[in-house]
């Protein structure tokens, strides 16, 4: 017991020697920030706690808190012999490092408050990015990199204006070399965000050898996040490829009534014009008034014929719907509804095979 005393009494000793105000501070503040770590993600954090993100950011900032920790409990408490080896500026970058993320992290959570949208998504406010916020983000980060840069090369020995040139030279050399994988993106993703024709929560509509139909989830720095409706998972498209294709964006439409979407049916000519009308106007006047199908019914139908084929003449119903979201579904529901009245009407939607011949090649083969 007599030696535990001792031991005890050493150990406060060294504590007090060692243990000095500064230490005393960096050590409150990161066990602080690693009790409250959850909350301070939870609220600067955009997505679910659910979601891999949040949990890989909470482990994040609490690994780098226990680091920092046990790194200054170390260097100030049982070491006896206080120097500035590699061991304590390994601990200082550490510190440094975490300092300029949880700054970056804060600062665009703040900017994103202030120059952000909100958007209302599963009845809660997000805000999302816009240019401004974006910009102002790409800079602020910049900015907090360019002195956390400075600072661990401080820390790691170069003292003169030319070693620490030459660090930063040969950063600026390998960030030169590799602008052509990373640029394009981030001007793309500002130059889409400016343009403000495609942003979180738009329908659209993309041709790169197959059709897709999404929902734009997120635009990153470096890439956009598509919800493909048809398979129901995201789609990653780097920023500079988006800009490449032709975007149908369907949540942006130019009238009042909607979007105007088309139905498109090829009937024989065997049908009369009166008749294949009736048939299509009571197939409209069924589905404006069914309330399970989400089209703007009170408008009046737009039906007429758009080509006169070999083999069948094709008709056109055009309807509006602002329920873009559930075009897929609306576009079921309507092709199933005109199939059922045209089937009541004894008309058939089957494209007719036909085949013209000739009296003169008919006598030539008797």
């Amino acid at each position: 017991m007599e030696y535990f005393s001792e031991w005890g009494i050493t150990a406060l000793s060294d504590i007090n020697t060692h243990f000095d105000w500064i230490a005393g501070l960096v050590l409150t503040i990161n066990i602080i920030l690693l009790i409250f770590a959850k909350h301070i993600i939870r609220l600067v954090h955009q997505g679910k706690e659910d979601k891999p993100a949040f949990t890989w950011k909470l482990r994040t900032f609490r690994g780098l808190n226990l680091l920092i920790i046990i790194g200054y409990f170390y260097f100030n408490v049982y070491s006896h012999e206080i120097d500035y080896g590699p061991g304590i500026r390994i601990v200082a970058i550490l510190a440094l490092l975490y300092i300029a993320y949880l700054t970056m992290y804060i600062s665009h959570y703040l900017i994103l408050r202030r120059f952000g949208r909100a958007r209302e998504s599963a009845g809660e406010i997000r805000y999302i990015d816009t240019y401004n916020s974006r910009l102002l983000s790409i800079l602020s980060n910049v900015f907090i990199s360019i002195i956390a840069l400075i600072s661990i090369i401080r820390l790691l020995g170069f003292e003169t204006l030319l070693e620490a040139g030459g660090v930063i030279g040969f950063i600026g050399v390998f960030l030169a070399l590799t602008q052509n994988s990373w640029a394009p993106d981030i001007f793309s993703g500002l130059i889409i965000l400016n343009s403000d024709i495609l942003k979180e929560g738009d329908v659209i509509e993309l041709h790169n050898g197959d059709k897709i139909i999404g929902e734009v989830f997120r635009t990153k720095i470096f890439h956009t996040e598509v919800l493909n409706l048809i398979n129901n998972h995201r789609i990653l498209i780097r920023n500079a490829r988006l800009r490449d294709y032709a975007i149908h964006n369907l949540s942006k439409f130019a009238s009042a009534k909607g979007l105007r979407e088309c139905l498109r049916f090829k009937i024989g000519y065997d049908h009369s014009i009166a008749k294949v009308r009736s048939m299509l106007e009571a197939a409209y006047t069924t589905v404006s008034e069914a309330t399970e199908i989400a089209i703007e019914g009170q408008y009046a139908s737009e039906i007429g014929i758009t080509d006169t084929g070999d083999h069948a003449v094709e008709w056109s119903v055009f309807y509006y719907t602002k329920a873009v979201g559930n075009i897929l579904k609306t576009r079921q529901q309507m092709r199933e509804a005109f199939l059922e009245i045209s089937q009541a009407h004894d008309i058939s939607l089957a494209t007719p095979m036909t085949h013209d011949i000739q009296m003169q090649d008919l006598e030539k083969t008797e």
